[in-house]
């Protein structure tokens, strides 16, 4: 139990200082590249700094099965160079033995970023748009998704510039351009709600809706709006909101949190659109501490020799190369999953559960020779 501490204690050490080498580098980046994007918008150094404090979780919690692989690689190249491992083997300790505190750390490790590494990026993502869009000018959210139905803001073209206008639907067709039991209310800056429309059916075209079944209540201009309403078969509403604008609105999974993900799949689903993407990502999510533990038998099935054998370099590179190939292979795994060619199981778990086989098959090969 002591040895076993001893090496856990060693590879969260290497975890943090590969993990904290990261976020510097990621961070100077990102200070660079916002400086370099929001130049219009005359940021200052202190903007910036936040803008990229903002963005560099989003991006660390990206490649941290790449940090893993690393922090892995230096725990073995470490105890190799100190003789520790030949000690450990001496001793009696098998492979799979020795192997078993740095894996426990890092399926603890995995399941802390998943629980509450991921809210963490979820909130900073959040925030970072935010402030991005206020720089950009390009505004906040236009769609919003919830059990009562799809919710959109738009601004009125045409002779009702400068209005703005709140959209509730039942549910929706998959990019939400055809909307169904819709209600419009037109908002006034200045007098407040000036109109109602409710409609069967409302077609996203270019640059307005197309309403069928049409009830209108003139809110702003009459006393009695019920008494006065009127009744069509189609009607025409401008709007600035495109297809591109409301797909782009959803965001991406990973802003919304792992414990909300959820609901907001349900949420997504019984306003008619396609939750794959977000079904997807909550799997590879609950996949991430197996990939985790899949880098460090990797790195282990390459670097765990002692030095004298020769051939380090390349060891290391061997085990780089199979942490970038798991990678990449996963991220593959992924697209093939949101475009609904393979599973949402299959996309989620396959690449970590092949890692662990491949890692286990490299290390029992050299455990018997």
């Amino acid at each position: 139990m002591t040895l076993s501490l001893y090496i856990a204690r060693r590879f969260l050490r290497a975890f943090l200082m590969v993990a904290a080498t990261f976020w510097g580098i990621l961070f100077l980046i990102e200070m660079v590249e916002k400086i370099r994007s929001f130049s219009a918008a005359k940021v200052g150094l202190a903007q910036a700094a936040l803008l990229a404090g903002l963005s560099v979780p989003a991006s660390l919690y990206t490649i941290l099965p790449l940090v893993m692989i690393l922090a892995a690689v230096a725990l073995f190249l470490g105890l190799a160079r100190s003789s520790e491992l030949v000690v450990i083997r001496a001793s009696g300790r098998s492979a799979l033995r020795m192997l078993a505190a740095p894996v426990v750390v890092a399926l603890l490790l995995g399941v802390l970023t998943v629980a509450i590494g991921n809210p963490i990026v979820s909130a900073t993502s959040k925030r970072y748009e935010e402030l991005a869009g206020r720089y950009r000018a390009t505004g906040v959210q236009a769609v919003s998704i919830g059990q009562e139905g799809v919710w959109m803001r738009q601004g009125m073209g045409g002779d009702s510039a400068g209005e703005q206008a709140v959209i509730r639907a039942a549910r929706a067709n998959l990019d939400a351009t055809r909307l169904y039991d819709v209600t419009f209310l037109i908002v006034d800056p200045e007098r407040g709600p000036v109109r109602r429309i409710d409609a069967e059916e409302a077609v996203l075209t270019r640059g307005a809706w197309e309403l069928s079944k049409v009830k209108d209540w003139p809110l702003g201009s009459s006393t009695n709006p019920e008494r006065d309403a009127t009744r069509a078969d189609r009607l025409s509403l401008p709007s600035d909101l495109t297809a591109e604008r409301i797909r782009d609105s959803f965001g991406t999974p990973s802003t919304v949190p792992i414990w909300q993900l959820p609901g907001f799949i349900r949420g997504l689903e019984n306003a008619g659109f396609s939750a794959r993407r977000h079904l997807v990502w909550f799997e590879m999510e609950l996949a991430q501490p197996l990939v985790m533990a899949a880098m460090v038998l990797i790195a282990a099935g390459f670097t765990m020799r002692h030095s004298r054998l020769g051939r380090t370099g390349v060891m290391v590179l061997l085990a780089l190369a199979a942490g970038l190939g798991v990678f990449f292979l996963r991220n593959v795994a992924q697209v093939l999953g949101d475009n609904g060619q393979i599973p949402v199981a299959l996309a989620a778990w396959a690449p970590p559960a092949i890692a662990l086989m491949l890692a286990l098959a490299l290390i029992l090969q050299e455990e018997d020779g």
